[in-house]
């Protein structure tokens, strides 16, 4: 019978290190916050409602900063040792049976599959925990794993207070545990502040546990560096680093093409499509979704869109909050700023900014234009230059364009306007009623020549003293 397992992710710290005004969970590598790393492995393992975090440091902004639903806070006001930790949320964790796993919430590259195999490890074993360790060139830092006859862990000694002998184990505890929920909660009482931190350390469970006769073992881990904890600048960048190489190598095997793939940032959130092709120095980022052979071009910025299957996105085209729907071409250079519909088989050309429009199917603005607030009917044609004049200086106004319509180029429309289905705009015009559909608009002045103008002006400027 499966036993359940309860996350406990630790999550009060500040982080002085960091040099930061905000809490060390809060900030972001591989385009989530540390924090929601840490719950979205969690929730491999278990649901939300077995999910706790504990919070101290700028707690109602940590909380906050929680994108899932469902998952429970435990706020350690004072923070007096990893222990402590668990001891402040006693009413809430000791009801759960099961097991218990401890994680951390500025850990972001550990991975689901590590912690499921602690507890497989700890259930196959019927030990009474299990901790993860690994075998490290230079341990400093880390408390050394001693283990007694058997092979079994006897306990965790810090560094500072380890003797000679034992500062010379190069078995490394990576902080991260497995318990039987029942048993610790039992014994959790004996962790003792008796050390010069008078804190309250996780690590004394160990010996707290083996002195009554139940055993503990440690599980090693090839690279030590899934472990890894943040505490300045520096490993922040560098764990950012790794979890994009992570999300690139994924992307990568499942069948996409990224060319120089080392200038290339995807966010951990971000899903793409077979037969793909990425071109150099891109970036997509947040929950994006790009659908089957699609071709995005050196140099674009994609945040928060979805796109469908054979979309074509152009060099230095930046797209925000926006849907692109089947064959839609956009690019080079144009500008997606938020809102957008482009339906199947629209074309946005280059110098074409779009901001809360919706393009219909087969529709064409393929040259300098901006379309704020608008509806662009079906195959309507908007020529170079045309830009809709949405905002009056107080409000936004929409404008709409019917189906088969056809804009000329350089033309104004003063908004709210509807042009109606199948109408002309000549070029050049500025619009500010209404268009009835299949009639021809024109706001602009008659032109007037004036023959042999230019000639006269030069020959009176040819005779000045």
């Amino acid at each position: 019978m499966h036993t359940p397992a309860t996350v406990v992710i630790l999550a009060a710290g500040l982080g002085t290190r960091m040099k930061s005004r905000k809490a060390k969970v809060l900030h972001r590598a591989g385009g989530k916050t540390l924090l929601n790393h840490a719950v979205d492995t969690a929730l491999e393992l278990a649901p939300p409602e077995r999910i706790f975090v504990v919070v101290g440091h700028q707690a109602d902004e940590v909380r906050a900063s929680v994108a899932t639903a469902g998952v429970g806070f435990i706020e350690q006001k004072e923070q007096l040792g990893t222990g402590h930790a668990l001891m402040v949320g006693r009413d809430r964790l000791a009801p759960l049976n099961g097991n218990l796993v401890i994680t951390y919430g500025d850990g972001p590259l550990l991975r689901a599959a590590t912690l499921q195999r602690l507890i497989d490890t700890k259930e196959q074993s019927g030990a009474a925990g299990v901790l993860l360790s690994a075998v490290m060139e230079d341990p400093t830092g880390y408390g050394r794993v001693l283990r007694e006859s058997g092979n079994r862990v006897a306990s965790i000694v810090e560094q500072k207070a380890a003797t000679i002998e034992q500062l010379a184990v190069r078995e490394a505890n990576m902080g991260i545990y497995c318990y039987d929920a029942g048993l610790f909660w039992r014994h959790v009482d004996e962790i003792r502040p008796d050390n010069p931190a008078r804190e309250y350390y996780l690590t004394d469970m160990v010996e707290i546990l083996g002195r009554a006769g139940h055993a503990v073992e440690a599980m090693q881990i090839e690279d030590a560096r899934e472990c890894l904890g943040i505490n300045n600048r520096v490993e922040l960048a560098e764990v950012d680093r790794l979890l994009r190489e992570r999300k690139r190598r994924d992307v990568m095997l499942s069948g996409v093409t990224i060319e120089q793939p080392e200038t290339v940032a995807i966010d951990c959130g971000v899903s793409i499509g077979m037969d793909t092709e990425i071109g150099p120095f891109t970036q997509i980022l947040g929950n994006t979704s790009i659908g089957d052979n699609c071709r995005i071009g050196t140099g674009v910025v994609i945040q928060d869109c979805q796109i469908a299957d054979n979309v074509e996105i152009g060099p230095y085209t930046i797209l925000a909050h926006s849907r692109l729907e089947h064959g839609v071409i956009a690019g080079p250079f144009a500008r997606l700023r938020m809102d957008n519909v482009v339906e199947a088989g629209a074309h946005i050309g280059n110098f074409v900014e779009l901001k809360k429009t919706r393009m219909g199917a087969g529709a064409k603005a393929n040259h300098l234009a901006y379309l704020g607030d608008s509806e662009i009917g079906a195959k309507s044609n908007i020529g170079a230059g045309t830009i809709t004049c949405n905002y009056d200086g107080q409000k936004k106004h929409p404008t709409r364009i019917g189906e088969g319509s056809f804009v000329g180029s350089n033309s104004t429309l003063v908004a709210p306007l509807t042009v109606g289905t199948g109408a002309y705009v000549a070029a050049g015009s500025v619009i500010t009623d209404d268009v009835p559909a299949d009639a021809l608009a024109l706001g602009r002045e008659r032109q007037i020549v004036k023959e042999e103008w230019a000639k006269k002006r030069r020959q009176r400027a040819a005779h000045r003293p």
